[in-house]
């Protein structure tokens, strides 16, 4: 019987999870503990150990396996880009009330590495795609991420981001002046790019909540929500709420520079995060994504 602290788990996902792990795992894997790990928001965390053997696992409602199906979908893309390091996805499914998603269980710290960081960032974002968008939507959060490929990035960047969170916050209620500023944005978007950029595998998600680094100090990246972009995306999401280094930052830049037209563009990619925020938690967001529109507008007209 596997056991998590204060109660019993034999009515629970536990008993089948351990057996896909049989299956999986190498050597034969033997379950004998489960203990909850904190840190998320959107699942409930455990480390389901047992014969030395370690893994990571997510637990949700039984309706949110097709988002841990594009999460191992994302994480086996970065996995293939062979440059930072992220756990290795192992299986998921559906048992009883809960989908369920197993993957390496990597020990985290965070401080470590953030020259190296920076440098394997730039080299992610050095493989590339043909057209913007990716195979598979996904989410970001709780809210659905659409990555209908494109061979247009002002027009994904309009439709599939920005439009996409300006119609989920009339739908909540956030009409008036927010949508009147969003509407001009969306008019003269073509007015913040002096060249097309390449599609870049980019994490989709970098905060500083993201990332951490192994037991060597190396960077371990997670919780992804991968698609092909613009890779100033990931840079101008790293600023957005903070928590990471001078070092990280300059790494970058030495590995790969960015133009000057990047101090503006950077305000236009963390509105679809400030717009996603509003729709998830409203609150303050709503002046923060006007007043950043009102500042998008100024820097053109």
């Amino acid at each position: 019987m596997l056991h998590t602290p204060g109660r019993s788990v034999t009515a629970s996902p536990w008993p089948e999870i351990a057996a896909q792990l049989v299956e999986t795992a190498d050597p034969v894997f033997v379950a004998e503990r489960i203990t909850p790990i904190g840190g998320g928001c959107i699942n409930q965390t455990f480390c389901l150990e047992g014969n030395g053997q370690r893994f990571f696992i997510k637990l949700n409602d039984a309706c949110c396996l097709s988002m841990f199906v594009s999460e191992s979908m994302a994480l086996d893309e970065i996995l293939r880009s062979a440059t930072l390091r992220v756990p290795q996805p192992l299986c998921q499914g559906v048992t009883q009330d809960f989908a369920w998603f197993a993957l390496e269980f990597i020990p985290l710290q965070n401080h470590g590495n953030q020259t190296a960081l920076g440098t394997a960032l730039a080299s992610m974002h050095r493989h590339t795609a043909e057209r913007f968008g990716w195979k598979h939507d996904n989410t970001i959060g709780t809210t659905l991420q659409e990555n209908t490929p494109s061979s247009d990035w002002i027009a994904f960047w309009r439709e599939h981001r920005l439009s996409f969170q300006l119609r989920l916050a009339r739908k909540n209620g956030h009409t008036g002046r927010l949508q009147q500023l969003g509407e001009r944005l969306m008019q003269d978007l073509a007015d913040f790019f002096d060249d097309v950029p390449i599609a870049s595998l980019l994490h989709g998600d970098l905060w500083s909540g993201n990332y951490a680094f192994d037991n060597d100090g190396q960077p371990v990246v997670f919780d992804p929500a991968v698609y092909y972009g613009d890779r100033e995306t990931d840079l101008a999401m790293t600023e957005l709420f903070g928590g990471f280094s001078a070092d990280f930052y300059a790494a970058y830049q030495s590995a790969w520079p960015l133009d000057s037209g990047y101090r503006v563009r950077k305000q236009l990619y963390n509105l679809y995060h400030i717009l996603n925020h509003l729709n998830l938690f409203g609150g303050h967001y709503l002046h923060r994504a006007e007043a950043t529109i009102e500042g998008l507008l100024a820097e053109i007209h």
